[in-house]
């Protein structure tokens, strides 16, 4: 688009924009978020076993954790082993429907992993999975 001064001088108007500085500002917070991402996913640290048979949760579920220390976490909340079956039937309507998701360090004894599922059960809720991690088959030979 031209157009002519006063003086009869011919001039183009400037109607371009300069997207270098929003491309730089999105890179940037591009790597913030995929430096961030992986640390906001879990807060607790758990050994999960490894198996050789792994489904992967690509839904939000409700996941129960406990930890080496025999801690037990609701999502990323502690709770009380004996408070559990309580605020797991907080807000259901049908317990028997219910998935939940059981993440257990592997040097958790047989004993608080038993208690664990018990309160699960007695909120009614039968549809247990048990998060585990799968084997690293890469560099073995012969399996």
């Amino acid at each position: 688009m031209a157009f002519t001064t006063t003086n009869g001088q011919t001039r183009t108007s400037l109607a371009e924009i300069n997207i270098t500085p929003l491309v730089d500002v999105v890179l940037v917070l591009l790597v913030i978020f995929m430096i961030t991402a992986p640390v906001l996913q879990s807060g607790i640290e758990v050994a999960v076993p490894k198996t050789r048979t792994v489904k992967e949760i690509t839904e939000q579920r409700v996941v129960l954790t406990i930890d080496r220390d025999q801690q037990v976490f609701l999502g990323d909340t502690p709770v009380n082993l004996h408070d559990l079956p309580r605020q797991l039937r907080q807000g259901l309507s049908d317990p028997a429907r219910k998935v939940i998701y059981l993440r257990a360090d592997e040097r958790v004894p047989f004993g608080a992993f038993a208690s664990l599922m018990d309160a699960v059960k007695q909120a009614g809720i039968t549809n247990i999975s048990i998060v585990t991690q799968p084997l690293d088959t890469k560099g073995r030979s012969g399996q």
